[in-house]
């Protein structure tokens, strides 16, 4: 009889030092009782696939009492899909019939004062070249109620979120603390409960905020609108990106008629609420953007201001130095590496420790074996989700911090010199490089998704010359002092983050030996 994951729940702190009697083997009649922290986006689809398994049993623990209609689009890029497809294609079919492509249209840069294209992104032909679905966007709520239509009814428990954890010292189980007091027992913990994970801070001893949780504010804070808009160029371009001195804006469209913008600033931490905006953010924005694009302007002005958010940006890196699994116990998705949204990667890189996590619990026949398999988990994801995390941040820093309006020659009514000032000049000497870098960027995301090799050595050596090429180029803007030249020019750091390199490091001294 498979066990009732109700069942499970003891009824007084007392008994967390009481543990069933479960054998070392994993058969249906005794399965894998496995804990999922959070039901995200992670979690959820974690549970979908493990649910499928009559070995495994699964039970998830949502601190909200309900889910709500909340939280706005979520891209889904190609590498994501393709899990999502290979994990669930029914899942997959009721995704695609809520999704909005944007990878089959036109993206990219533009100058955000002259209102041209300053470079393009190709998502198409990577995705075709390898039979993937497009990148595009669905309502989170719509993805999260897909998932949990799919789940066998009582497998997610609303209203008792998991605040920490005990292992037993005398053999298999681990026990989940909650709100309430109770605690739920089993065999497996993942912790997908976000970038303030309780799991997390158990498993590293550290606080779940503030100094010493790991967790940095970005530098960064971001508003977002979301509203009815018709654009003049519905159906052919899927988002914008339009830079300029300081900060940029990004219009992207989510799908019947409906479009999403993003206007990012570098900002201290706390502004949205230390910073007075007497006539509201939409006209607060219009200031802040004056002298940029007229689209801007024209969809700042569509914006009412209960369609408007801020929020300020944290984003934590993963390290070698720090835990991502411990005994029984696994992070996954923002608990571990929580990112920059730039690349529209966060849910995806969730979706693939998804993945990764059912290859490798679905393999194990005996308990005995879940602290390896989860350690494998960790040694195949670490490198592949620090080089994005780097990338997302790589990709904040260089336009807010590097980029300017491009240096441009006009010939009209003589010869007129713009903007030619050092970030000016170096923004157009990098013109023509960044498309060569997108495409080895996209090639990368869309290229390792099964995460089968730890280290993908073709994308790290293209990576290191194309991205070292262009932070030399762009040393003097992004970069303050003499040794931070000297580091972009090295251009690993940057783009991977300092512990990114060391989980680089890490895993090439371990392929050799």
């Amino acid at each position: 009889v498979r066990t009732d994951p109700l069942s499970m729940v003891a009824t007084t702190p007392a008994e967390m030092e009481s543990y069933l009697d479960v054998g070392d083997a994993i058969t249906e009649e005794n399965p894998l009782r496995v804990l999922i922290a959070g039901a995200g986006v992670g979690g959820l689809s974690l549970a979908n696939t493990l649910s499928k398994n009559p070995k495994i049993s699964v039970t998830v623990l949502e601190r909200t009492d309900e889910f709500k209609r909340f939280g706005g689009p979520i891209q889904l890029a190609s590498n994501a899909l393709q899990v999502v497809k290979e994990m669930d294609q029914e899942i997959y079919d009721k995704i695609m019939e809520k999704f909005t492509f944007t990878g089959d249209k036109m993206n990219g840069i533009k100058d955000g004062i002259r209102d041209e294209w300053y470079a393009k992104f190709d998502l198409a032909s990577p995705a075709e070249a390898r039979g993937m679905p497009y990148t595009g966007v669905i309502e989170r709520p719509d993805l999260q109620q897909i998932y949990l239509d799919a789940l066998p009814k009582g497998m997610v428990q609303n209203g008792d979120g998991v605040v920490g954890y005990e292992t037993n010292s005398n053999g298999y189980g681990i026990k989940a603390k909650m709100e309430s007091g109770k605690t739920v027992e089993g065999d497996v913990l993942i912790g997908a409960d976000g970038i303030w994970s309780s799991v997390r801070a158990t498993m590293r001893d550290e606080p779940v905020r503030g100094d010493g949780s790991g967790v940095a504010y970005s530098g960064y804070t971001v508003f977002a609108g979301e509203l009815n808009y018709d654009s003049f160029d519905n159906g052919e371009v899927g988002y914008k990106v339009y830079i300029g001195p300081g900060q940029y804006f990004v219009i992207t469209d989510i799908g019947n008629g409906r479009y999403q913008w993003y206007a990012f600033l570098a900002k201290p931490p706390g502004s949205a609420e230390k910073e007075e905006k007497p006539d509201g953010s939409s006209m607060y924005l219009q200031n802040v953007f004056e002298g940029w694009s007229g689209d801007i302007h024209h969809i700042l002005k569509a914006t009412k201001e209960n369609e408007i958010e801020q929020r300020d940006l944290y984003d934590r890196p993963p390290s070698v130095l720090k835990k991502w699994t411990k005994g029984s116990v696994a992070l996954l998705g923002d608990s571990v590496h929580a990112m920059m949204p730039n690349l529209g990667q966060g849910g995806c890189q969730a979706i693939e420790d998804a993945l990764v996590i059912a290859d490798e619990l679905e393999t194990a026949t005996s308990r005995a074996q879940i602290q390896g398999k989860l350690s494998s988990y960790r040694g195949r994801r670490l490198i592949r989700s620090a080089a994005v995390q780097g990338l997302s941040r790589f990709a904040s820093d260089i336009i807010i911090r590097g980029f300017d309006t491009p240096a441009k020659i006009v010939l009209k009514d003589g010869v007129k010199f713009e903007n030619f000032n050092y970030a000016g000049v170096v923004t157009k000497m990098l013109q023509p490089i960044l498309p060569i870098f997108f495409s080895i960027q996209f090639n990368f995301l869309y290229d390792g998704y099964k995460n089968d090799f730890p280290i993908d050595f073709n994308a790290a050596i293209r990576f290191l010359f194309v991205g070292g090429l262009i932070l030399l180029i762009g040393a003097g803007t992004v970069a303050g002092t003499a040794e931070e030249v000297g580091v972009a020019a090295f251009g690993l750091e940057s783009i991977f983050g300092a512990e990114g390199i060391e989980a680089l490091l890490a895993n090439v001294q371990e392929f050799f030996l």
